[in-house]
């Protein structure tokens, strides 16, 4: 499975992005999409994931209210809109797929990844 993320880029505070991932093939009938992000000396953290079947969806506290995760099955792709975006959201954000049910939230939890896409929120 490859991934492909895009739509990452600068935008103040209280903006909004709208990222994108792009799958190499048919994988969302039976893959769990995450995005995850990472800053420099840190680890890189769970930030959203999408199941299956209609309403899995699991957020990160701090983004909660704020991010929504959806997905086009028929275009293979996941999104993660943000908004109300705040400098602590600043990363890069990578997608992730695993196959199975959870919702995980480790990263040791998804194989395949995307190369990356990075955000930043100036204040």
């Amino acid at each position: 499975v490859q991934l492909q993320a895009s739509g990452g880029g600068l935008v103040q505070a209280g903006g909004s992005l709208r990222l994108s991932c792009a799958a190499s093939r048919r994988t969302f009938s039976t893959y769990v999409m995450g995005w995850f992000r990472q800053t420099p000396g840190k680890e890189r953290e769970f930030v959203s994931a999408i199941g299956m079947r209609a309403g899995d969806r699991r957020y990160e506290d701090s983004v909660k209210g704020r991010f929504t995760i959806s997905k086009d099955n028929a275009k293979d792709t996941v999104f993660l809109q943000m908004n109300s975006l705040r400098p602590e959201d600043t990363a890069v954000y990578y997608c992730a797929a695993r196959e199975g049910t959870w919702l995980k939230s480790g990263r040791n939890d998804y194989p395949y990844w995307g190369q990356g896409t990075q955000v930043t929120v100036s204040s």
